[in-house]
């Protein structure tokens, strides 16, 4: 076993795919960490806010808490919907894109993948955080700490969506069982004490006196920050083929165990922190202790369930950032199905995950952590911006869906979404007038950008099929020399045409080879009878022959490379020629939007073949008028 064996695990071939899928069991940890671990600081964000009210701030966590679930049941009830209207995945950008446009859908597009950069920053700092907390002593290594779990959760997801499922359902159960039996004993003791149950161990002593009045927008600014719980839940809808058949329904039964929890945890956190008179404590003061611990130590002390309750709830946030490794890569798929991402997010790794995705993610996720040094408590109202903006979106996209497909009940489906699109829509606006100034800018300026990075990758793929196109026979010639040459094809265009005939005029015996990629070796071969061996055959020649080189682990060089050792081998007399189409971009940058194979296979030539074995290029250049 190598060493890529040992960190990554064997290559799976296509046809272990189904082995792969999960269930409702595996999905909750994997695609409900982020909404989950959000009951862990959702409550604390919005009370954080209601400390200049004093004591009376605590009596209104209830009716905001409420409003926060009933927003989280429409939102349910939409990405049900969204889950068995659209099963290929792809949530609010599919919804938005199929429904509002390709402008919108890529807004949602932009506001889902900043989501899922700055979750997986904030879970991983947030874990840390609290961890650090617990443990000063650990405070200089607060970097090491977050890129050493940035590399665990990444090596997970690179090994396969089961195994990281598997690897994840200790820490997630046991926060949510932990906090159950919190909630269960909480809530008995409040009922048994007539409502005013005493802490079983000290907790910080009331606020300060009230500095500030009740205010409507006090209230919405509490509102929006206690949204934050909300964020992730839109993460199955953007993996349903993850699970496995039927997987609309164990996809849209895993969204329901989620939402489930999450209400309960929100309303049952919230119960009973009025119940105990607990308000926030500020981060920056001595002393301070999370609502959390602090509801802990009221209920059962600092006793041995409290630190495994503290344990559970560390390993949660920290691992909370695997939701975005989960979706990250999936939604880059669906974007580069579009030709707005680099096509190589399309491609699937030995492990049938998506790997580049993953390590894009990892690396943004590494740059924000190093950039702030861990503490990233500037960027949590941000990926609240991005996540509701793409609920807003995807609603309003569905509201178009049932208008477009009147059906039984399409009424009340659409006042659903529009009423779940209106809220979302006003805690977006909200967010970002509070929190603009204090770092939200930044989200009105990436966003943009990052649709304009969209729109200048779209453009380069439609300017290169437009300037490869081809249509044409190829044009044989004849020639009585020795060498055999290969010409490796993936699809018909100009650029691979034009390798045919330079090949031909190599030698008059031609070998088009083929590495089977499903649906496409079809079309590969009805265009070898059409625009390859019958002009060949017209002009009274020997038609070059076909091999399609079967590839079970999705590789393309390697199964090449071997073909062409195997005919060397074959003939031992003869030259071999590997005439290699290659596409030679206007400028530099544009290089890394298409994949290098050639590259790869010109040089894993000259390491393993012999000296019976050439590599020619065969480049095609784009013109400057293209």
């Amino acid at each position: 076993m190598n060493i890529s064996d040992l960190i990554l695990g064997k290559p799976l071939q296509t046809s272990d795919e189904r082995g792969e899928q999960i269930g409702p069991a595996a999905g909750i940890p994997i695609f409900g960490l982020d909404a989950l671990s959000s009951a862990a600081y959702g409550p604390e964000a919005a009370l954080s806010l209601l400390i200049p009210l004093g004591i009376l701030g605590v009596q209104y966590i209830v009716p905001v808490s409420a409003a926060i679930i009933t927003l989280l049941i429409v939102v349910y009830f939409s990405y049900q919907q969204t889950i068995e209207a659209y099963p290929s995945g792809g949530g609010s950008y599919t919804v938005a894109r199929a429904n509002l446009g390709a402008s919108p859908g890529l807004l949602a597009a932009a506001a889902l993948l900043t989501d899922y950069i700055l979750t997986a920053a904030v879970g991983i700092s947030a874990g840390v955080g609290a961890l650090v907390s617990a443990i000063p002593t650990l405070q200089p290594h607060t970097v090491a700490l977050c890129l050493t779990i940035l590399v665990l959760i990444t090596v997970l997801n690179l090994r396969g969506v089961r195994e990281a499922g598997v690897a994840f359902m200790v820490p997630t159960y046991l926060f949510v069982g932990t906090l159950l039996i919190v909630i269960l004993v909480g809530v008995f003791r409040v009922v048994v004490s007539g409502g005013h149950p005493v802490p079983v161990a000290p907790i910080p002593p009331p606020p300060p006196p009230i500095t500030s009045a009740v205010s409507l927008w006090l209230l919405l600014k509490v509102f929006a920050s206690g949204c934050t719980a909300i964020t992730g839940v839109e993460a199955v809808s953007n993996g349903v083929k993850a699970f496995r058949e039927p997987a609309v329904k164990n996809a849209q039964r895993t969204l329901t165990v989620i939402i489930f929890i999450l209400a309960i945890l929100l309303a049952g956190i919230s119960y009973l922190v009025k119940a105990y008179g607990i308000t926030a404590t500020d981060p920056g003061q001595p002393g301070y202790q999370s609502v959390l611990s602090m509801l802990l130590t009221a209920i059962f002390g600092r006793g041995i369930f409290y630190y495994v309750t503290i344990a559970g709830i560390l390993a949660v946030l920290s691992l909370s950032a695997n939701t975005a490794f989960a979706d990250f890569p999936r939604l880059c798929r669906a974007i580069s199905q579009d030709n707005y991402l680099p096509h190589v997010f399309g491609y699937r790794g030995r492990r049938l995950v998506y790997s580049y995705g993953i390590v894009v993610l990892g690396l943004l996720t590494l740059v924000l952590l190093v950039l702030f040094r861990g503490v990233t408590d500037r960027l949590i109202p941000l990926y609240a911006v991005g996540a509701f903006l793409a609920f807003t979106l995807s609603q309003s996209g569905m509201v178009v869906h049932w208008y477009k497909n009147r059906g039984e009940q399409w009424r009340k489906s659409a006042f659903v979404n529009g009423l779940g699109a209106f809220v979302t829509g006003i805690t977006v606006i909200v967010v970002l007038v509070a929190k603009f100034t204090e770092g939200a800018w930044i989200t009105v300026i990436f966003i943009p950008s990052l649709i304009f990075f969209f729109h200048r990758v779209a453009r380069h793929y439609q300017m290169v099929g437009a300037a490869t196109e081809s249509k044409e026979p190829a044009e044989p010639a004849m020639y009585k020399e020795a060498p055999i040459t290969v010409v490796p094809i993936d699809e018909w265009n100009c650029i691979s045409k034009q390798a045919v005939e330079f090949a031909s005029r190599i030698s008059s015996e031609m070998i088009v080879a083929h590495v089977e990629d499903g649906e496409r070796a079809c079309v590969v071969t009805e265009n070898f009878h059409q625009y390859i061996e019958a002009p060949f055959r017209e002009a009274g020649l020997t038609p070059p022959r076909l091999v399609v080189l079967p590839s079970p682990y999705r590789f393309v060089v390697v199964p090449l490379v071997r073909f062409v050792l195997e005919v060397s081998a074959t003939y031992p007399d003869r030259r071999i020629v590997v005439v290699i189409p290659e596409l030679v971009e206007k400028r530099w940058y544009e290089y890394f939007l298409h994949n290098q194979r050639g590259r790869m296979l010109e040089l894993l030539l000259l390491v393993h073949g012999n000296k019976r074995v050439f590599s020619l290029s065969a480049p095609y250049y784009l013109s400057a008028e293209q």
